[in-house]
Order: structure tokens, then sequence, then C-alpha cells
């Protein structure tokens, strides 16, 4: 069955491992995020201005080419996922899904601009919220009901291990800038109180639908990426932004904690990103970078460019930047954090065989300048 879907409106890794029709079924992913974790999906929301579709994005990834992700090469899911056994799962809104390749490989619903929040990212026109992306996942429920039969979905489902990596864009993009009107209904700590009650929902929601086992990802120093080093006077990381973080942290782990303790069978877990993303951007030479500050892909002295656009310029050696682009870690940047996490949190492998489908080869030298082609987006 293929999906095509026009949406107007407006969490990473959902491991599946339960037997189906006397078979062992391979473990699979479904993702649910934010532009750190999108595979494609904005690519197919037309009207969507948080896209990825142009070059340079995707230069160090298969043929090259722009493929949906906000980076040159792989994203922190997909070196997760190669480094533990699990298939990298297809953007929800590919037309190519079918209900085989969800039991195959499972589904990504990340959105590049989405957010805990409705009205995250509203400017960009186009995106999936998480409450669409779990409305999405419940309609996947419903396809593989009839593809296996509801006893055995539910089965499947309630073997899950769910996680969920949004809540940046619900700053950077909403509260931090006075277009929206959450700038100023709240101060710091109300936003975040705002941030957490819709969460408890949704997480309340995912436990609804069978999810058990379940992990969110926290934020890492938003306030040193480089769009907010260049809004800020000095060109240094913002702390009133890393503090939000660190606050919206520490509030997310106790609600999974208390979330843990009331909701039945419920196993929820904080994943603290914090302290690994940002020894990579304070001590950059530490980890082989020369540059933590600014991005690779750049449109010469203009800034903030926002994207990486045909007619940007890329650093001469992009292993070397922390960032590709103003939001958006690089390549070996991702791989780098992956490793982390996968040692902090004792990833451990699921699958017996790996087989990457399009593994990022180790970015070298900015190419001559020729545009590939765009696909739509």
């Amino acid at each position: 069955m293929k999906f095509e879907v026009a949406l107007a409106i407006w969490v990473v890794v959902a491991v599946l491992g339960v037997t189906i029709d006397g078979g062992e079924c391979k473990i699979v992913q479904f993702i649910f995020g934010d532009s750190l974790s999108d595979v494609g999906n904005n690519m197919y929301l037309s009207r969507s201005l948080a896209q990825a579709s142009l070059p340079w994005y995707g230069i160090d990834f298969g043929n090259g080419l722009p493929n949906g992700r906000f980076t040159n090469g792989r994203t922190v899911a997909d070196i997760i996922g190669d480094n533990t056994g699990l298939p990298r799962p297809p953007a929800f809104l590919s037309p190519s899904l079918t209900e085989d390749l969800i039991l195959e490989n499972g589904v990504n619903y990340a959105s590049g601009g989405g957010g805990i929040l409705n009205e995250t990212g509203g400017y960009f026109i186009q995106r999936l919220s998480l409450n669409k992306q779990i409305e999405l996942f419940q309609g996947t429920q419903q396809m593989i009901i009839s593809k296996i039969g509801k006893e055995k979905s539910e089965e499947f489902f309630k073997e899950s291990q769910y996680v969920v990596a949004l809540g940046s864009n619900d700053f950077i993009n909403n509260y931090l800038m006075p277009v929206y009107s959450d700038s100023w209904k709240y101060n710091d700590q109300s936003f975040i109180d705002y941030l957490m009650e819709t969460l408890e929902g949704q997480l309340r929601k995912l436990h609804g639908f069978g999810a058990r086992k379940l992990m969110v990802f926290g934020l890492g120093p938003m306030g040193c990426i480089p769009l907010q080093r260049v809004l800020s006077t000095t060109g240094k990381c913002q702390e009133k932004t890393n503090k939000l973080a660190i606050a919206f942290n520490r509030a997310a782990s106790k609600l999974l904690d208390n979330l843990s303790t009331k909701l039945v069978n419920a196993s929820f877990k904080f994943g603290e990103a914090y302290d690994v993303v940002n020894d990579v951007i304070s001590n950059p030479n530490k980890y082989g970078f020369d540059n933590a500050d600014s991005p690779c892909c750049s449109f010469g002295q203009i800034r903030p460019a926002l994207t990486c656009l045909p007619a940007s310029t890329l650093c001469e050696d992009r292993s070397k930047y922390v960032f590709w682009d103003e939001y958006h870690p690089s390549d070996s940047a991702n791989e780098l954090i992956a490793n982390e996490l996968i040692k902090k949190f004792g990833f451990t492998r699921v699958n017996g065989t790996n087989a990457p489908p399009a593994s990022a080869p180790s970015p070298v030298t900015a190419p001559s300048p020729v545009i590939a082609p765009s696909p739509e987006g």
C-alpha cells in the first residue's frame, strides 16, 4: 500500500522483537523526532519551509544527493542503529512504504521543525508535531492489525521499546522567538511546566497504545549551536538557552521517573545527552575537530543563512567541523556523539548481522561547485 498524504498541520527508536506467524521477527526501529532524526518526511510536505532537499545536504551519504537528512551524512539514529544491528527505517511519508516494509524495517515519523507543542515551528507552515507523529503511529498500528491480526499486533507493539527525541524546537523555534505568543505568555519555569504537562499526556497516550519500554532523550547545549552564537553579541554560547535545556532535562527526568512508577508495567527512562554533546563542543580538539562554533556550509559572510543552499560555500574539510549548518551537527560529529551515547547507555547489539543501506564515507574536502538536481519536497 502506498501512502500519499498531504498534511497542512501539524520518539528515537522503537525496538520490536516478537514472534509473528511462528517466526522470529527482526528487531526494527520506529523513530519519532525533529530535524535531527528526519530522513525525508519533510520532503513530502510540499509547503514546508523546513527542507533538506537541496544540495549540499546528503553530500556524504549514498549517491551524494539530498535525501531529507538535515546534515551532510548520517543522523545519530542512523549510526546508533548501524552499530547495534538495527535496520534504518524509511520515512513514513515515503510513497514506497508498505505494511511488509514496516514489519521489516520499522518507520521514521521525524519531521524537521516539529516539537512537543503543536504551535512550535508554525512559520515553517508544514511540519509534524509530536501529537501528529503519535497520530500517524496509531494509523500504523491499524495497518499492522489489518496485516497480521489484532492479537499478534498487540503483542508486537507491547514488546516494543520507544525513544522520544524532541524539544529543542519548542525553545529555538517558539519560546525564544517573540513572533510566537508563548514567548510572552510564559516565563522560563511556566513554559517548561507547560511542556512537561503536554509531554506527559503524549507519553500516557503512547502507553495506552501499548508502549511499555520507553526512553526520552534530553536536550544538548542549544545555546552553542552556530545560530545562537551568531545572534549573540559576543559570538559565544548563549547561557540562558543552555540553562533552559538543563532545566528541561531535569524536569523530563523527573517526569519519566514518575510515570515509570504510576503506569502499569511501564519502564520509562530518561537519556541524558547534554554532557556528551557539551564536551564535544567545549573541547573540539580533544575529539579531532578544528571548529565547533560555525557551520561548514555557509553563505560567505552572510550569517545566519539558516539553511545550506546550492550557492553556499563548504568548509575545506567537513570531518573537522562539529556543525554542518546553523542548526545541525555534521556526519563526523553525529558519529562521535552516537558512539559516546552507545557507551554511556550501554546499548547492545540486537541483530546478528548488520548491513546499513547507505553508510556515509568519512567526509573529506569541499567538492567543485557542481549543483546536483534537487528532489521534489
